[in-house]
């Protein structure tokens, strides 16, 4: 069914990146990285050569620089391949935003000077104290997906002075900072349904010095980074994140459709007299399948058009991204359950490749850029325009 997968973009199909091998080495180890809890290394050893954890990395910190849905759509065919994998390289082109925010000199030093992967969570779970040129950092938090391949940490905290928190209109003050890896304790602890190759573990970090330079105030992080010659994209940090996810989902669920349709050329049902793929009702239902992923696909990609051509920021805009991934996310979950089910008792053994995309696509659907809260937080925003993030 090669002729309706998303198709790659001139960057990726002029072999900027050359995805070919990628995806042989990604689907050699896909096993492995599951039963270890971690990313292979040879794999993400090529993944790192390739600059696939850079694609959205200026090229003044060099990085590729990819248009938003060039790597959208690699993303995704590696998601095809392995969502671990994919996961992983979605959460360096979030975290890869960063560079746009912090001084260049930072940037350069995170991003260039250090090849190997950024790991952290955005949500505030640790304590900035003030003190003389930068923060006293303290804290633990969880996520710290691809942590066995990272040489540095971002973690946001809440800023205090004497111990509490300073306040703002709209609440505690938060203050995004990174960490060498000398400095953060990794907990052995990514023990999940789905997604487990990620190493998504927790991390902790305890009274470490971080220089002002290598933070980033929360506030600054709700609007599009300040304009310089060495910005990649002037889309705000937190609507960038969901372009980031959504592609995995959509990946996992056509690795469903397609090996749904590899098992039902000769999988005759208990009972039955002709194989899956004559089904009449396996017809209508795979065909509803591939139009949820079709469609889904353009929902996220007229967001990104509206995010990098039309120009306008703000809410408007945040709730067209938000709405668009978590459909995108409920539709891609929709098509997995809809294969899961046809495919009957195959599913359920472990190894399985669509009880793995199963586990898979539960996981990353709990996602914050991907939740069904997001899309009940659009819907309060159409009714009171109010945008919230949660309740």
């Amino acid at each position: 069914m090669s002729y309706i997968q998303r198709p790659l973009k001139p960057e990726v199909q002029d072999q900027l990146i050359n995805v070919e091998p990628l995806h042989q080495i990604i689907n050699e180890y896909r096993d492995k990285g599951d039963k270890d809890r971690r990313t292979p290394g040879a794999v993400m050893d090529a993944l790192m050569e390739a600059g696939v954890h850079r694609i959205w990395v200026s090229k003044a910190f060099g990085g590729a620089h990819l248009s938003l849905p060039s790597g959208m759509a690699l993303i995704e065919s590696i998601a095809r391949q392995d969502a671990s994998v994919a996961w992983q390289m979605g959460v360096q082109g979030a975290l890869s935003r960063l560079s746009d925010y912090l001084p260049e000199s930072s940037a350069q030093h995170i991003f260039q000077d250090h090849s190997r992967l950024i790991v952290g969570v955005v949500a505030p779970s640790g304590k900035a104290e003030r003190v003389g040129g930068g923060f006293l950092l303290k804290g633990r938090w969880s996520f710290a997906s691809g942590s066995a391949h990272a040489d540095w940490l971002a973690c946001a905290a809440v800023v205090t002075e004497k111990g509490q928190p300073v306040m703002t209109d709209a609440g505690p003050l938060t203050q995004m900072l990174f960490v060498p890896k000398k400095d953060y304790r990794l907990m052995d602890d990514w023990y999940t349904t789905g997604l487990r190759g990620t190493g998504s573990n927790s991390f902790e970090v305890n009274d470490v010095f971080v220089p002002d330079e290598f933070t980033i105030p929360g506030p600054d992080l709700l609007a599009p980074p300040p304009e310089r010659p060495s910005r990649a994209f002037g889309i705000g940090y937190y609507d960038f994140g969901p372009f980031t996810s959504a592609p995995t989902t959509l990946g996992i669920a056509q690795d469903a459709l397609e090996s749904f349709r590899e098992m039902a050329v000769s999988k005759v049902p208990l009972g039955g007299k002709t194989p899956l793929r004559q089904s009449h009702t396996v017809h209508e239902k795979i065909g509803y399948a591939w139009s949820l992923l079709l469609s889904s696909r353009l929902l996220i990609e007229n967001a990104a058009s509206h995010a990098i051509q039309d120009g306008y920021s703000g809410q408007r805009l945040s709730a067209l991204i938000r709405l668009s991934a978590s459909t995108t996310a409920r539709n891609a979950k929709k098509i997995v359950d809809i294969v899961h089910t046809l495919s009957g008792a195959t599913s359920v053994y472990e190894g399985d490749r669509l009880e793995k995309c199963f586990r898979d696509i539960n996981t990353a659907a709990k996602h914050i850029t991907l939740a069904p809260a997001s899309i009940e937080m659009v819907g309060q925003f159409i009714m009171e325009e109010e945008l919230l993030i949660r309740r």
